[in-house]
């Protein structure tokens, strides 16, 4: 019964949380910000505005993106098989990506490549964080990641390599090309209005919850490391946020393919070889 109320209240917590990010921020640059609750009152403002559907195909795809984060997040909570996990996220990523080359904007079309491009960069290190975990536990199982110690001695390497995907997954400096609205007027979902947007606004809410429940696998049953887990990227994540400049698309894939897959790759070797 807990386990359902999490997964219903998902996208809730995920915008609160997405809302406390917001006065943090603000806060680091020493300003007054939003409330709290200023995402949920810009959802209210999405349902007055004028829902424009540019074809079936795109508003479809945005819902079906919505729904498959909402499915991803829900399996993490349950336990479920981390790498099915895994290439479920993917897929929903790329309904945004085909919903985005569903229609004829370039703006569009620019961010669905650099999407595409970010997933090339962050995927090789998913699929390394279920192996490693596979290889302390014998089980894709989040379950039984949850019942061991924490491997955070042994995945050092691999949480330093995560937290580069946290930062491009949440769509923060400087990794945050794919969203640049200085460059691409918003990437992949400029398309989307009114109400579907409000499904495309809700899956960023339920990434914030999925990203962040992966990294407190790092914990296993210590909760309280989990949560110091937590608090650390968080901040992390947003002074680096705030302190440096967006790179190139380029240099994105440099940076991932040369340091933060390297560091996972090292530590999949250390964990074969001990």
């Amino acid at each position: 019964m807990i386990e359902i109320l999490l997964i219903l209240l998902a996208p809730v917590a995920g915008g609160l949380l997405y809302g406390f990010e917001r006065v943090v921020r603000a806060r680091m640059q020493n300003r007054q910000g939003p409330p709290l609750l200023q995402p949920f009152y810009d959802m209210m403002k999405l349902i007055d505005k004028q829902t424009l559907i540019v074809n079936p195909t795109h508003a479809l795809l945005g819902v079906m993106h919505f729904v498959a984060l909402w499915a991803v997040v829900a399996f993490t909570i349950m336990g479920g098989n981390l790498l099915y996990i895994v290439f479920l996220h993917l897929l929903a990523s790329l309904f945004l990506v085909l919903a985005a080359f569903s229609v004829k904007s370039i703006f569009s079309h620019l961010g669905a490549n650099r999407e595409l491009l970010s997933m090339i960069a962050y995927e090789p290190i998913l699929v390394m964080f279920a192996v490693a975990f596979y290889m302390l536990n014998g089980s894709f199982s989040i379950d039984a990641v949850r019942a061991n110690p924490s491997a955070l001695g042994s995945l050092l390497f691999l949480f330093l390599a995560f937290l580069f995907v946290v930062q491009l997954k949440l769509k923060k400096s400087p990794f945050d090309a794919a969203k640049a609205h200085q460059e691409i007027v918003g990437g992949a979902e400029v398309e989307f209005s009114g109400l579907f947007f409000e499904f495309v606004y809700m899956a960023l809410w339920l990434e914030y919850v999925f990203v962040y429940l992966l990294l407190m696998l790092f914990a296993g049953d210590n909760i309280l490391l989990g949560g110091i887990l937590f608090c650390v990227a968080f901040l992390l994540v947003n002074l680096v946020d705030n302190a440096t400049a967006r790179v190139r698309m380029e240099h994105l894939i440099k940076i991932f393919l040369g340091i933060a897959v390297s560091l996972a790759a090292l530590n999949l070797l250390g964990l074969a070889y001990v």
